[in-house]
């Protein structure tokens, strides 16, 4: 593992940063060609983009924080120790102000960002691997598994490569997305974005090393079904609800066309 990637004048550039700046860059190309598409332009996805980042940030920090009370020290000021669900938080908040601001219609927003933020955060889970941030799993003896003997959390003992595992799962989401973006609504994809990713994050906690917070359940996993059961919910009341009946004078049209066709 590489925590450090490379020295410039002194100055170390690490890959947990690293992956981050590179997630947002191809988030913003991403959502920049979705936007085109739909009409929209490219500035408002920079913008989108930038400040969903930086609040993001913020949002996982002050999230982190609060989660080590009342043990609290200094050091965990410093440039680790970020959850990302502190980090949705912050960035859709900030979204939603973008969204306002330049007057985007939310529901072809979401769509639009479902599959660029799948694969941003595919992105960051890679720059936590080759960290070694200390978000691996429990040790196990699987032939993949990994140690990370020089990492910002360092161990020895063969772990489970969990950042490996969400960033492979990332590019499933986003190959599902993808896939349903043809064929839903906009709306509808991104609650299969949040049903996706929550099963997701679901699973994996089983193999990482996060404390059980209720019912056996890690805080994690507890958003995750948070996540799940609201992605469900609007898929069910954007998708298959919110469908267009046909009139009865349409069905009787229908009928009639059906009706020449086969006496023809």
């Amino acid at each position: 593992m590489r925590p450090i990637l490379f020295s410039v004048f002194g100055l170390d550039i690490q890959s947990y940063g690293a992956s981050k700046a590179l997630a947002a860059l191809v988030a913003a190309f991403m959502l920049a060609r979705a936007f085109e598409q739909r009409g929209f332009t490219r500035d408002s996805a920079y913008s989108l983009v930038m400040w969903g980042t930086i609040w993001g940030f913020v949002g996982a920090k002050v999230y982190y924080l609060l989660e080590q009370l009342p043990n609290f020290d200094v050091h965990h000021l410093g440039g680790m120790g970020f959850t990302w669900y502190g980090g949705l938080i912050g960035g859709v908040m900030a979204s939603l102000v973008i969204v306002r601001r330049h007057q985007l219609p939310l529901g072809a927003v979401s769509g639009a960002a479902a599959v660029p933020l799948t694969i941003a955060y595919g992105i960051g889970r890679l720059g936590c691997l080759l960290s070694g941030d200390g978000t691996y799993g429990k040790p196990t003896s699987v032939p993949w598994a990994m140690t990370f003997p020089n990492g910002v959390v360092p161990t020895d003992v063969p772990v489970h490569p969990t950042p490996l595992y969400e960033a492979l799962a990332a590019i499933v989401i986003a190959t599902i997305l993808w896939a349903l973006g043809k064929r839903w609504n906009p709306p509808a994809v991104f609650s299969a974005y949040l049903a996706l990713s929550g099963i997701s994050r679901f699973l994996v906690e089983f193999l990482r090393i996060n404390e059980p917070a209720l019912f056996g359940l890690t805080q994690p996993q507890l958003w995750a079904l948070v996540s799940l059961l609201t992605g469900v919910v609007l898929i069910v009341r954007t998708q298959f609800l919110n469908r267009p009946r046909r009139t009865a004078a349409q069905t009787a049209n229908a009928e009639e066309v059906i009706t020449a066709g086969s006496s023809a």
